[in-house]
């Protein structure tokens, strides 16, 4: 089999792995599971807490002492393990230490797998540059497949989604392991010598002693906050239509993870659009284009709805793709190009560290944790919750729909409380953020165009 081929296979699975449950884990936390909204911004918080530590240390061991394909498999199966744990599971904070360990697993496989394709293809006199896109686009492909694989089956809302995630992670681990050659530590007797503050990368937080970087790092992790807002709550709001009687048969909410795909599909179609932009406006402007896409994103959503604006969500999906690309590709490229060759591989790793580790953190707790507290509706009267739904107390879905909850009415009263989101709030909350990041980076963050670099 071609190296091109086996390794194309290896970007499928490791995002589909992560795409069979990362969309839809707050159908199963809020709607099967019925857990509250500030232990779910810490569950999600989890992928940023193993992303400031372990890529590092994963990083380390491939490069001292275990080949990489050998510690990239057994990842994958200690990963496999803890999702088919997280099925037996019946309490948040458990979930909680469960996710966390599946986290510590998984994430150093985005890095280790990179790492992988590009000794691999030198290896195999392949230029990287030419050769590895084709093949990452892959990965997001994998994960669009994930979401159709979960949402189809009929999982979204269970532990099938685990279980879908766990098989193709042990899959991936067994061809990874009779597919791929050797990977070797590529560390000399010289590089050994190095400090350990040179091998942990902590030589690119001296970037900090530079204004213009420390301000760069700094609205990476703010925005940083706002990336994964949409991966956590996205696939349940449109779900949450479902409690509108007159949304409620609609085949959108049905296949909202499908619907959702096309934010990943859309990253496949900007990506190709970064190098024109970036040569004509600069990073600044291009980051700035990508804050305005994410206002658009969260704002659509706040005006969008399953029916007459379902045009809204989509177009919604379709801006998710300039919004995450712009930000992420140009962020990467800026760190690369602005910092001395010796430790630009440290400053790729801090600029993901301020991104997807402090600003994810960041941005999974507070969301939960105000989504919780100012933007969960309790609904103890039926007349109350009726009005909020759009409908009448005597409507025969809201009926049905509170009988198979368990829930009575007695003089007007529901016999539990019932919790509801405000959705389009809670967006336009999202979307005031970015605002206030975007005008406050384009009055701080000074830089000169030089399309020779960029």
């Amino acid at each position: 089999m071609d190296i091109k081929v086996r390794l194309t296979i290896i970007n499928f699975l490791q995002f589909f792995v992560w795409g069979a449950w990362l969309i839809t884990l707050a159908n199963y936390w809020f709607g099967t599971r019925q857990w509250d909204g500030t232990q779910f911004g810490t569950v999600f918080a989890t992928m940023g807490i193993a992303s400031l530590f372990m890529p590092t240390l994963i990083g380390i061991i491939a490069d001292r002492w275990v080949n990489a394909e050998k510690l990239y498999a057994l990842l994958h199966v200690c990963y496999a393990g803890t999702l088919v744990a997280l099925t037996q599971v019946d309490n948040p904070q458990t979930f909680f230490t469960i996710m966390l360990l599946a986290m510590c697993f998984y994430m150093p496989t985005l890095a280790l797998s990179n790492s992988i394709a590009y000794y691999v293809l030198s290896k195999h006199n392949l230029s990287v540059v030419k050769a590895f896109p084709p093949i990452r686009v892959w990965g997001t492909i994998g994960f669009i497949a994930a979401m159709w694989t979960t949402n189809l089956s009929g999982s979204k809302s269970t532990i099938g989604q685990f279980m879908i995630a766990a098989v193709a992670s042990i899959a991936l681990a067994a061809f990874s392991i009779l597919a791929l050659p050797k990977v070797k530590s590529g560390i000399d007797q010289k590089s050994n010598q190095s400090s350990w503050s040179s091998v942990l990368g902590l030589d690119a937080f001296k970037l900090f002693a530079n204004y213009k970087m420390a301000l760069f790092f700094i609205f990476c992790m703010f925005l940083g906050a706002a990336l994964q807002l949409t991966n956590a709550y996205g696939d349940i709001y449109i779900d949450d239509f479902k409690y509108f009687p007159k949304y409620a048969n609609l085949r959108v909410i049905k296949y909202s993870t499908i619907i959702m795909s096309i934010s990943q599909i859309s990253e496949t179609v900007f990506i190709l659009a970064i190098p024109f932009f970036l040569q004509r406006y600069g990073i600044k402007k291009v980051i700035l284009i990508s804050m305005v896409a994410w206002v658009l994103r969260f704002g659509l959503f706040a005006f969008g709805d399953p029916d007459g604006g379902l045009w809204m969500i989509i177009l919604s999906c379709i801006v998710y793709g300039l919004a995450f690309d712009f930000f992420n590709i140009s962020g990467s490229l800026f760190a690369e190009t602005s910092v001395p060759a010796r430790i630009r591989s440290s400053a790729q790793g801090l600029f993901m560290m301020m991104t997807n580790g402090i600003g994810a953190i960041f941005g999974s707790i507070t969301s939960g944790w105000l989504i919780d507290n100012y933007f969960t509706k309790k609904f103890t009267s039926v007349h109350e919750l009726a009005q909020f739904l759009e409908t009448s107390i005597n409507n025969a879905y809201l009926l049905e729909t509170l009988s198979l909850k368990g829930i009575s009415i007695k003089n007007g009263l529901l016999s539990s409380p019932i919790y509801l989101k405000d959705w389009p709030a809670i967006w336009i909350s999202f979307s005031l953020y970015v605002v206030a990041i975007a005008i406050l980076f384009a009055l701080l963050f000074k830089h000169k165009h030089e399309p020779s670099k960029e």
